[in-house]
């Protein structure tokens, strides 16, 4: 039918980076929305955060736990189909639990918001990895 709207196909790498994309995205808006937590800002100005001191040690483990969920976008559109598929139901599982662990305590509902859209993100990244279409 002329003017009919038609929907493509989105291979499963497309989707898995446009995911992951979209997970560091909540994932740094959330970390960025607490600067304006006053006990938050307290803390990093104290030289703590989430009763860790911040010191070379920290952020660098940070920057690596950053930079490995970073590099699954281009893991994702890049890697093979095999390691592709193993790499996503890994480290988005890992992330998961990760992310569910940081919600231990928290009252503030932004953060329990965005963690748990950030979970859900992770856990559909999990579910399309698994699903991974195979040849017949």
């Amino acid at each position: 039918m002329k003017g009919q709207l038609r929907d493509l196909a989105v291979d499963v790498k497309v989707v898995l980076g446009g995911l992951w994309a979209t997970t560091l995205l909540v994932f740094a808006y959330v970390d960025l929305f607490g600067f304006y937590r006053a006990d938050l800002v307290r803390g990093v100005l104290a030289g703590e955060v989430g009763g860790f001191v911040v010191d070379q040690v920290f952020l660098v483990l940070t920057t690596l736990y950053v930079a490995v969920a970073s590099l699954m976008v281009a893991v994702s559109l890049l890697a093979p189909a095999r390691f592709n598929r193993i790499a996503n139901i890994v480290v988005s599982l890992f992330y998961a639990v990760t992310a569910g662990v940081s919600l231990a305590g928290e009252t503030w509902a932004y953060y329990i918001v965005g963690i748990s859209i950030q979970m859900a993100l992770l856990l559909l990244i999990t579910r399309v990895a698994w699903t991974w279409p195979r040849n017949t």
